[in-house]
Parts: C-alpha cells; structure tokens; sequence
C-alpha cells in the first residue's frame, strides 16, 4: 500500500463526505487523537504514532505502514472499505 501524506487523506474524507471525528467513532478510535494526528505537520510531527492508538490511528489512515494491534473484541477496518 501507498503511504498518503495528511492533505490526500484530508482530501479523501472531503470526496467522501466523511468526518475526522465521525470516522474515528466509527472505528473504535479517539476523534481527538485523531484530528490532531491529521491536522500535525507532515516533515515534522508533533505525534510520532510510534505506538498505542496514534500507531494505529496512522496505520489505518494510511500514513505509515505497520500492524495495527488492537484487542480481539474490536473489528478490524480499512479506509478503503468505507463507502
């Protein structure tokens, strides 16, 4: 998979008619953690997403690759199955 940078994933909630926060409900994240992931500095982030929930919340925008860990009881998701 193709990393995206911050805009194309911004651009892509916008084409979708999509929300940060709504997505982030939806997926069992923080709509917090989630803004302040996308709305960080591409060349110099403030959140490194290096573990825990800002790994995963960049994981599945697509803006690192990796694994997403998360407890057994939560689905799985992806930003390309959302329609």
């Amino acid at each position: 998979m193709a990393l995206k940078t911050r805009v194309q994933i911004r651009q892509e909630f916008a084409q979708r008619g999509l929300s940060i926060t709504g997505w982030a409900r939806q997926n069992g994240f923080s709509p917090v953690m989630a803004q302040h992931i996308l709305n960080d500095d591409d060349r110099n982030p403030k959140r490194k997403c290096l573990r825990g929930e800002s790994h995963n919340i960049a994981v599945a925008l697509g803006l690192k690759d990796g694994l997403i860990s998360r407890p057994a009881n939560v689905p799985a998701f992806s930003m390309t199955a959302a329609a």
